[in-house]
């Protein structure tokens, strides 16, 4: 007896779910609009917050940034869990391989005097930085509205501890294996005047109950900081015999680069909402401006510390920095000169 093996193709009685078939019309949906789209809780509530009883416990009215349909953002990453998770395995598996690679050849300990010192007093620190980040997406995937938007949130606060843990494992690198250096970076965020202008700047971020507002704030103050740490001090270090911190900047400057790409999608969702726009457009405006005052002046001690210890050009590449995020935001139509 021969039997005859053929292909048999069956062809799905429905290509998706409806709330995507009414969005996008009948056609096949990606795993990223499966898992994003149009899954915001928007009915059937079950309590008001206790401590905030005038609010539904999920509402669009938590932050001043509105847009009439929250799906009109899409995070051009794609990224749903598994994508998300793959991308962060393969940027930490790169990290460590970076990591490995300076303390096999003893990288660390062979920075001039001066590059300790900022890697000491300068890097180490930021930890405490990244991880009031953390908290700050964390809020914002909570009381955000879209799913779209919270998800990025909800990524980005996992990138901040994951940042922050890169920092550590350098941190305990660089003190030869033991948490030492990592607890006199706490000390100084907590006790070092020079660090207390951004450490009130980051608390009162993570005070801040207005979610859009809080990270607009914090990506603002990232644009300065990240193009000081991890770009400008970068290049000085591949030129003042501190390779080491370039290494391990550059993982930094990357993320920063990804990070870019959502956010700045989100602005132009923002910006280009058809009943928010420009609403939307004088918040950010107006926090920009706010942010780029006090973010910059928290951050010119430490400036000033790097030109004394490493003299590279830090305060007017803060100054560079401050106009290069204002010119940002002009292009997207965010800034009051705009």
């Amino acid at each position: 007896m021969q039997f005859e093996l053929r292909t048999q193709v069956i062809e799905p009685q429905r290509k998706t779910f409806q709330h995507l078939i009414d969005r996008y019309g009948d056609r096949p949906a990606s795993r990223y609009e499966e898992g994003s789209i149009d899954i915001q809780a928007t009915a059937n509530y079950h309590y008001r917050p206790l401590w905030n009883p005038e609010m539904e416990i999920y509402s669009p009215d938590y932050s001043d940034l509105k847009l009439a349909d929250a799906y009109s953002f899409t995070d051009p990453r794609q990224f749903y869990y598994a994508p998300y998770v793959t991308s962060r395995a393969d940027m930490h598996e790169a990290f460590g391989s970076t990591l490995d690679y300076l303390e096999k050849r003893g990288m660390f300990d062979r920075l001039p005097a001066s590059w300790s010192s900022v890697v000491q007093d300068i890097v180490l620190p930021l930890r405490h930085y990244e991880a009031a980040g953390q908290m700050i997406f964390s809020h914002a995937a909570r009381f955000g509205w879209g799913t779209t938007i919270t998800q990025c949130c909800a990524y980005a606060a996992f990138d901040r501890i994951g940042n922050a843990q890169i920092l550590s494992r350098a941190g305990i690198s660089f003190g030869g294996g033991t948490a030492d250096s990592l607890d006199t970076a706490k000390t100084t965020w907590l006790e070092d005047a020079d660090w207390q202008g951004l450490r009130k700047h980051t608390e009162e971020l993570l005070v801040t109950r207005d979610w859009g507002r809080a990270i607009v704030a914090l990506d603002v103050t990232d644009r300065l900081l990240y193009g000081l740490m991890y770009t400008h001090l970068d290049e000085a270090a591949l030129l003042g015999g501190a390779g080491s911190y370039s290494l391990v900047a550059q993982h930094l400057s990357g993320w920063f680069t990804d990070q870019r790409r959502w956010m700045d999608a989100l602005y132009k969702a923002w910006g280009a909402d058809p009943e928010h726009g420009t609403a939307n457009a004088a918040v950010v405006a107006d926090v920009v401006e706010s942010t780029l005052a006090t973010a910059s002046a928290a951050l010119a001690p430490i400036a000033a510390k790097l030109d004394a210890l490493v003299d590279c050009g830090a305060a007017q590449a803060l100054s560079d920095a401050v106009e290069a995020t204002r010119a940002a935001y002009t292009t997207l139509g965010m800034t009051k000169e705009a």
